[in-house]
């Protein structure tokens, strides 16, 4: 997705919505994940990654996408790549969920609004109420490290 104002707006309220996810897809084992990608079991990881969404938003709000990527070389630490898809109410959207070591990121690839707005910043809070609403609780910011 080519970045404009609208897409590091929408980055970031994607970011704050799935940060628990990515926390608690960083407690498995980066060698299990890996495997899994490799081997090509995406129906287990798919279960994991409907597991570790499940605690904070309604079913089938977050799911695994097509798959995923890993990077893994004996001088780098690992890297996974994951593609999801989040379906709140009303919006599609299709991103690469990136694991490491001590971080994770998101890149937004598409989003699908089932009725799209003329204007991007009116598409923009819809995307972030639609989030806000598919979530069992309130979720508390992410925390940026500096």
């Amino acid at each position: 997705m080519k970045p404009t104002h609208p897409s590091r707006d929408r980055e970031k309220i994607v970011a704050d919505a799935i940060w628990p996810v990515a926390t608690e897809l960083r407690m498995i084992d980066v060698a299990d994940l890996i495997s899994m990608l490799r081997f090509e079991r995406h129906a287990n990881l798919a279960d994991i990654v409907a597991s570790a969404a499940e605690l904070f938003y309604l079913p089938d709000t977050v799911k695994l996408g097509i798959g995923g990527d890993y990077k893994l070389d004996w001088d780098t630490a690992a890297k996974v790549v994951l593609d999801l898809e989040l379906r709140p109410t009303g919006v599609t959207i299709y991103i690469r969920l990136t694991l490491e070591h001590d971080k994770a990121g998101v890149e937004i690839d598409h989003i699908v609004f089932d009725e799209p707005d003329e204007d991007p910043a009116v598409n923009t809070a819809f995307l972030e109420t639609a989030l806000a609403a598919a979530a069992y609780r309130p979720l508390p910011k992410a925390t940026i490290a500096a």
